[in-house]
């Protein structure tokens, strides 16, 4: 109530209204959301969005090289802000899956002459892992893809960087976080476990039964299908009608976990596809570095130049006229 006096000394009360706030969320525009179908997108032909372009032009499609490498990224305090967000959301899954998945850094007992692997060990913890792997990838999507895209692997945002869906700045960012909280997981668990012998699926390779050259090929082809798959259902901008935001992550996740699960127990002496380099990094700075750690970046950039050189012939989006 508000209370006045008028000019014959009477009081006059008069009911002031009172605006409530407005708030708006804090999400960002970024094409290369996993999980959104690209839904957070700007239109660049319209110049109200032109600010935000210039500090991120990968708030659009169809950026020029130009702009793809544009240095200015880098003074932009909310890409550093979701790239923290990345090394968190890494260092959480990293460490959480490589536990899951821990055992002792000796050989496993080889497969039985009766039913290979699958009467072994080497069988049950690829599919405990391929299965945490689904729902942990797919629970983290749904609860940072609004803050940084959730790509929470280098593998992802190197991909969306060839595929032109990702800036340079973003790239360099994301990708040093997420090998930094990797780091940082690998030694909280080597503070867990009490010891540096340790192995964790998909990032053990015993060299002297496999050879890395083969270790090399299966993490190619792995990782090359899961840019296929990933980048079909959580980035392509056409399945928005057919499989919807809600549903990219859940996919995306089920495709990490089937892929995790049916590398890891073919080969005696292999741990399975890693697809994610920085979860290797961040087991090999908690327990040792093996010369073959190579394989898990090289091969990975590697798929992703080969997805990127696919994107470029078959895109999913068109300049309209």
């Amino acid at each position: 109530m508000d209370v006045e006096n008028n000019a014959s000394g009477h009081t006059n009360r008069s009911n002031s209204i009172v605006k409530a706030p407005s708030y708006n969320t804090t999400t960002r525009p970024f094409i290369g959301r996993v999980g959104g179908n690209q839904g957070f997108v700007l239109d660049r032909h319209n110049a109200a969005n032109a600010e935000i372009l210039k500090e991120q032009p990968d708030s659009a499609p169809c950026m020029t090289l130009r702009e793809q490498f544009d240095l200015r990224g880098f003074r932009s305090l909310g890409l550093w802000k979701a790239a923290l967000i990345e090394g968190i959301g890494a260092l959480m899954l990293i460490y959480v899956t490589i536990w899951i998945s821990i055992s002792p850094s000796s050989i496993p007992a080889p497969p039985t002459s009766q039913l290979g692997s699958f009467d072994n060990a080497a069988f049950i913890g690829p599919l405990v892992g391929g299965l945490t792997n689904w729902f942990l990838v797919t629970l983290l999507t749904f609860s940072l893809g609004s803050v940084s895209g959730a790509h929470l692997n280098p593998t992802i945002t190197i991909a969306t960087f060839f595929a032109r869906l990702c800036t340079l700045p973003r790239m360099v960012l994301y990708v040093s976080f997420q090998t930094g909280g990797g780091a940082i997981a690998g030694l909280l668990i080597r503070a867990s476990y009490g010891t540096r012998d340790f192995k964790a699926g998909g990032c053990w390779l015993f060299s002297n039964v496999i050879p890395p050259s083969n270790a090399f090929v299966i993490e190619f082809v792995f990782c090359l299908a899961l840019l296929f798959m990933a980048f079909g259902v959580g980035l392509d901008p056409r399945q928005k009608q057919t499989i919807g935001p809600a549903m990219g992550p859940f996919l995306v996740g089920m495709t990490l976990g089937v892929l995790s699960f049916g590398s890891a127990f073919s080969r005696y002496g292999y741990g399975g596809a890693s697809m994610n380099p920085a979860r290797c990094f961040g087991t090999f700075v908690g327990s040792r570095f093996p010369g073959w750690h190579w394989i898990h970046w090289i091969a990975d950039i590697t798929a992703c130049i080969v997805h990127g050189c696919f994107y470029f012939l078959v895109p999913p989006w068109q300049v309209e006229a």
